[in-house]
């Protein structure tokens, strides 16, 4: 049969620019997946010989042909078809490369390790590296970028907003001071969750009989220290809390990175013009259009990941010591989700730190709003002298233009009198940025 025109084609993120060309992209892509198999299948090999189980030649072997072994990952997605996962022919073919260069040592690949116990330990190895060179790093800049704007807007007057009208007064600083809060919560969450990262090694059926070692339990530990992550109490076959926590923590960073570049994507419209970014997000059709392209790629994958969390949640529900379908659903949600999380935080990284705040266009926008923000502050003021009817008097005033005469002659025309503990809650929120980052 004739190959399919398309079929060999790689998934370079032209769907997903977000995560196209990012460091995340690259740490999840099919050839590190791969890799990520070969460093497991070795690491076991080498906690065997740790607790006096295999022999040198065998780690030494495994550890040197595995190194060197470049399996093409196509071939191997096609082979997975027959098993159901790509570990099967992956080991097929290790064991006969290690068997050409040593044929006693081919007989310790994959000893006592069943298919899930190496792709689970692979995918928290990408998941670990994302973290460590992608998630982690980004919220990092982005905090530093949220918090340099809040401190240098602490006063700077800006238009509250709820359910998309004007409310009360509030700084543009304490709404960086709210994007800073969010980074530092998804970023201590995923702290929590990058050190706690396990290996997986059960065996068949979680009972690791089949080393055929006096200590099983040992050989556990040794493979996750081999592989630079946890080890857990027992085999998490079909407890999968480590990837509903790894989706979660992923899931709250990618929607902390979304609120501030939704924030962004209101405040940059052209009626109000009061940040500036992107300059250049063009239009195809559109010339005059610089649109703030980066905030809306950040928001899209907000949007995507909640449905990613869903699947990854789901295989909490996986019967009896190895699931049928669970966890093979769980692959592809995972990568998607370190690729959208990993791709989002770097993308607001760059957001944060080209964002331009205007306080002119925040004024204006004010100045427009023929002292309505200041309503709530003049009924306050009026109550004292008008007990219960003040918000009436207010909301009639408003409706018939009188409301900035009325604000003078009271004297609360200034918003910038009437921020409440807005300077306060900046000061804390950078506070708190300073001590998580001594």
């Amino acid at each position: 049969m004739a190959p399919h025109p398309y079929q060999a084609e790689e998934d370079h993120g032209l769907l997903a620019p977000v995560w196209a060309g990012s460091v995340a992209a690259g740490a999840t892509g099919d050839a590190a997946l791969v890799r990520s198999m070969l460093d497991a299948e070795a690491a076991l090999v080498r906690a065997l010989h740790q607790v006096g189980a295999a022999p040198d030649r065998a780690a030494e072997a495994v550890t040197r042909v595995s190194g060197g072994l470049t399996p093409d990952p196509r071939e191997l997605a096609l082979a997975a078809r027959s098993g159901g996962n790509p570990v099967i022919p992956l080991v097929r073919e290790l064991r006969a490369a290690v068997g050409s260069v040593d044929p006693g040592a081919a007989g310790w690949v994959h000893r006592g390790a069943t298919s899930q116990d190496i792709l689970d330990t692979a995918l928290m190895t990408l998941s670990a590296r994302v973290f460590d060179e992608s998630l982690l790093p980004a919220l990092g800049t982005s905090a530093a970028a949220a918090a340099r704007l809040a401190a240098e807007h602490r006063h700077t007057v800006l238009a509250g907003r709820t359910l998309t009208q004007h409310a009360v007064p509030t700084t543009f600083g304490a709404k960086a001071a709210g994007w800073l809060s969010g980074l530092l919560d998804a970023r201590r969450r995923c702290q929590q969750v990058r050190a706690e990262l396990p290996s997986q090694l059960g065996g068949a059926a979680g009972t690791l009989a089949g080393l055929d070692v006096p200590d099983p339990v040992a050989v556990a530990e040794a493979f996750a220290a081999e592989c630079g992550l946890a080890a857990r109490d027992t085999p998490w076959h079909t407890v999968r809390t480590p990837v509903a926590e790894l989706a979660g923590a992923l899931a709250l960073a990618t929607g902390a990175c979304g609120k501030a570049a939704l924030d962004v994507t209101v405040l940059a419209q052209t009626e109000l013009a009061e940040v500036a970014g992107d300059p250049d997000g063009g239009s195809s059709a559109m010339p005059q259009k610089r649109n703030p392209t980066t905030a809306v790629l950040v928001v899209a994958a907000a949007r995507q990941s909640p449905a990613l969390l869903g699947t990854l949640h789901l295989g909490l529900l996986a019967e009896n010591e190895r699931p049928a379908g669970a966890w093979h659903a769980e692959w592809s949600a995972l990568r998607s989700l370190l690729r959208l999380a990993g791709g989002a935080a770097e993308a607001t990284a760059r957001l944060l730190a080209d964002l331009r705040p205007d306080p002119a266009a925040m004024s204006a926008t004010i100045e427009r709003d023929n002292g309505a923000l200041l309503a709530e502050r003049l009924a306050s003021v009026l109550r004292g002298e008008l007990g219960a009817t003040a918000s009436a008097v207010v909301r009639d005033a408003a409706l018939h233009g009188r409301l900035p005469e009325l604000l003078a002659e009271h004297g609360v025309a200034d918003p910038a009198g009437y921020l409440g503990a807005a300077p306060a809650f900046v000061d804390r929120v950078l506070a708190r940025y300073q001590r998580l980052s001594e």
